[in-house]
């Protein structure tokens, strides 16, 4: 039965990140009340997905998958956690922890590669679809990770799958991107706080450099010859050239500069407000990825959530393609040594609620 399992959740799995129509956009946001806010997309453009939170106790038991069945490595939760899920419950990707650790998956295709699997070593084999909730569920800091990672053999379920990178913030501001690159680990310090998909982390950092000449607000005439005067277009002439398409290189770069030309924000609660805004404009609409023809049905949008985490309030947020309604989930109401191991659909039903508006 754990096999058959394992079997449908890869196969799942393959379809989902098979397909070139895999985005997601991650920024994070600081407040002046000292609140540290991350906040990031999901896209899916090939099919609608069945997308769903768990809340999970202290003292809770997992087992990870490997390419053979539910026979890897065990582990007991030491810390409560809250995580969205894509499709498969087991496979968290995006959560944040009681202790206001954050962590959340990103797609990584063709730049990330795992070490071989060693049937041998089972007990210390962790699937990369299941690195969230092992996160969540184990450390308070980045450091922590860092010691206890050297001992796991971290795998793929499946090599049509394609690779991963990680997101893992911590409440006093300090991120990390994680990339497995030819079996080996490599954390990168992420000061900017902006995480898209491949190429790697390093990479979009010297990619930025391209775009030293964008600056928020609007840029000044410009004289070329006596009676030839340059005049911007509009307001906002200062963003000229900043690419508007949705891959990933693309998204990094607005997504960098949206993110620190924002307004500082006085409460965590205005910096997820902000974070929702700033997201609006990842927002893929359906069909802009598809030939007319193939255009998949029952989906308005391709970004299937929108997720953001108060890391200090521990409240996770979210909102979805087809409820735009922002809707929370307060941390602090949740006893985690008592709660059961639940989980639920982001969506009751996929409708988008209307407020009607009544005038006398």
């Amino acid at each position: 039965m754990k096999r058959l399992m394992l079997l449908c959740a890869t196969v799942a799995m393959t379809a989902i990140f098979a397909t070139p129509s895999d985005a997601c956009t991650g920024i994070s946001l600081s407040a002046r009340d000292g609140s540290r806010v991350v906040a990031r997309t999901v896209e899916w453009a090939a099919t609608p997905m069945q997308c769903g939170y768990m809340v999970c106790p202290r003292g809770h038991t997992f087992q990870s998958y490997t390419p053979t069945g539910a026979n890897g490595m065990k582990y007991t939760s030491v810390y409560g956690f809250v995580g969205i899920y894509t499709e498969y419950e087991p496979f968290v990707v995006e959560g944040v922890n009681e202790a206001g650790l954050s962590a959340g998956l990103f797609f990584f295709p063709n730049y990330g590669d795992y070490a071989p699997y060693v049937e041998a070593n089972n007990d210390k084999t962790l699937c990369d679809m299941q690195f969230v909730s092992w996160v969540l569920s184990q450390f308070s800091t980045i450091d922590q990770l860092k010691a206890e990672l050297q001992r796991v053999d971290l795998v793929t379920l499946s090599h049509n799958i394609g690779a991963v990178h990680w997101r893992i913030a911590e409440p006093n501001g300090r991120m990390v991107v994680l990339e497995v690159v030819a079996g080996v680990p490599h954390f990168y310090e992420n000061t900017l706080g902006v995480l898209t998909n491949a190429p790697g982390f390093q990479w979009h950092m010297t990619n930025l450099n391209n775009y030293v000449n964008l600056h928020p607000g609007t840029t000044p005439d410009n004289q070329l010859k006596p009676g030839v005067v340059l005049k911007p277009l509009g307001h906002g002439s200062g963003m000229l050239g900043l690419p508007g398409d949705f891959t990933s290189p693309s998204r990094f770069v607005r997504a960098a500069f949206y993110q620190t030309t924002a307004p500082d924000s006085a409460t965590g609660f205005d910096a997820i407000i902000q974070a929702f805004h700033i997201l609006n404009s990842f927002d893929i609409p359906i069909g802009s990825q598809h030939p007319k023809d193939q255009i998949p049905k029952g989906m308005p949008s391709a970004t299937q959530f929108t997720a953001a985490t108060d890391q200090t309030a521990l409240k996770l947020y979210y909102r979805t393609a087809w409820n735009m309604n922002i809707r929370c989930i307060d941390l602090m109401n949740i006893d985690f040594a008592k709660v059961r191991y639940q989980s639920h659909p982001l969506d009751a039903t996929q409708v988008q609620p209307v407020e009607a508006v009544h005038v006398k």
